[in-house]
């Protein structure tokens, strides 16, 4: 089932007032090589720079996954524990060097989940990489045990077809078994073991008391005609990936609801049973969207904002010539019911910042504020750095207040926040060579949400505020 959106100029949406509040504008002044400059709500309280062996050639700061007093951060070269008990003074607990691409991360008890999707010479930590796919390798998934958070202990490794670039956490309803929504792309002839067509994902099934007996369980095929067929172009000229596969998922479990981001496809799926995932919905965008990236849930579980990673995170795309809408939001409204339910589009949204040639800026990883009856949102941008987005409006979207850092002083720290979550009061940010950035929003508008407390955070797991 699709509805496309149709192909319309920014010009006609701003008329018809289809863009965000926000949009962007040229400014005067950029901010010097590694300058702080915040909107006047909020304040950098805090950074721990990236520190050996995470650093240098390799390392890239991901994802966050929160678990207590912890935020775990992952890396192209491992893996990082925090102690963030006192967010104005955050510590190192402990790093891991396990190198495989992503490493994205999530939490359940004492159990942390890698992805790894780099062909690698073996499962273990040591692994060398492979990149010859003709050869023997592995990639897919890791579970380690973080029970002593001091030293976490690497338990158990699961291949799976084309790696693992991220994965989504969804607990089952009994609450015995956790499942991985493993999304990965980009298969090749050349390449043994993720051989297109690949529009399938990988569902691990993983017993709590015995996560040795982790195993695939399923890979469901969501693009039975092969989804997007792609569009050629340039960053420029504007194109379209063709969809071989998701590159990420948010579920909301209470709902049954999952909202995945498929390179040039947005879906909407019932995840009722949770190892047999229906596609209900799929929208395409081949005017404005190059990359359908990620996806977050309002806090009803009524809308989506899909993200364009326009340019792969790599190209500068926060200026006049790009525009308001590509590498931006997309603010979908859920309607109809059961089978019937269709994402309709509502608005974009793109930062009003304008950032130089030299910084890459897109929208990217995001979560929702804890704000029962608001759908407020704090979000990375790369070198467009972190914005605060209120879309409770979802066909005007607005600014609340934003973070941005100059371009880097140092090139081996450049790169921009990958990821920007809120978690108990705070927004935590992970640099892809900047370290960790703590950081604090006072305003009326998101005060509220400083009174929630999380005992576990897997941004792409969303749960129910409304109390």
């Amino acid at each position: 089932m699709s509805s496309a959106v149709a192909a319309v100029s920014a010009a006609t949406l701003a008329a018809a007032g289809l863009l965000g509040a926000s949009s962007v504008a040229a400014q005067s002044q950029f901010p010097g090589p590694d300058e702080i400059v915040t909107s006047p709500n909020v304040k950098h309280i805090a950074n721990i720079p990236a520190t050996a062996p995470l650093k240098g050639t390799g390392s890239t700061g991901t994802d966050i996954a929160f678990t207590g007093d912890y935020a775990i951060v992952g890396n192209y070269l491992g893996l990082t524990v925090y102690d963030i008990k006192n967010p104005r003074q955050p510590a190192i607990v402990s790093q891991v060097l396990c190198p495989g691409s992503q490493n994205d991360v999530s939490v359940s008890g004492n159990l942390l989940f890698v992805s790894t999707d780099s062909r690698r010479s073996d499962n273990s930590c040591a692994s060398v990489a492979q990149n010859d796919g003709t050869k023997p390798y592995w990639e897919g998934m890791k579970i380690f045990d973080i029970s002593d958070k001091r030293n976490p202990r690497y338990i158990k490794s699961i291949e799976t077809s084309c790696g693992s670039h991220t994965h989504t956490l969804v607990p089952d309803k009994r609450g015995k078994d956790v499942y991985l929504y493993v999304s990965s792309y980009a298969p090749a002839p050349e390449i043994s073991k993720c051989q297109p067509p690949h529009d399938s994902i990988t569902i691990i099934k993983v017993p709590l008391k015995n996560p040795g007996a982790a195993a695939v369980v399923a890979t469901p095929n969501l693009f039975p005609d092969g989804g997007n067929p792609g569009v050629p172009g340039t960053v420029d000229s504007g194109y379209v990936s063709t969809t071989s596969g998701c590159h990420d998922i948010t579920v909301y479990p209470s709902k049954n609801l999952a909202a995945g981001a498929c390179m040039g496809d947005g879906v909407l799926m019932d995840i009722s049973d949770r190892e047999r995932p229906r596609v209900i919905n799929r929208v395409e965008d081949d005017q404005h969207f190059a990359f359908w990236h990620s996806a977050t849930f309002n806090n009803a579980g009524t809308k989506v904002i899909f993200t364009d990673e326009l340019g792969g995170g790599g190209a500068a795309t926060c200026n006049p010539r790009i525009g308001p809408v590509r590498g931006a939001d997309a603010v979908y409204d859920i309607t109809g019911r059961g089978d019937q339910r269709l994402l309709e589009f509502r608005s974009y949204y793109k930062i009003d910042r304008e950032q130089t040639d030299a910084e890459n800026c897109v929208a990217h990883n995001g979560s929702l504020l804890p704000i029962p009856g608001r759908d407020i949102m704090v979000q990375a941008w790369y070198m467009g750095g972190v914005q605060v987005v209120d879309f409770t409006d979802s066909r005007r979207p607005r600014a609340i207040g934003f973070f941005d850092r100059g371009p880097a002083a140092d090139p081996a720290e450049a790169g921009g926040v990958w990821s920007a979550y809120y978690y108990n009061g705070y927004i935590y940010a992970s640099g892809l060579g900047k370290g960790l950035d703590v950081l604090e929003v006072n305003d009326p508008e998101t005060d509220q949400a400083k009174s929630y407390r999380w005992n576990e955070l897997n941004v792409q797991t969303q749960n129910s505020y409304n109390g």
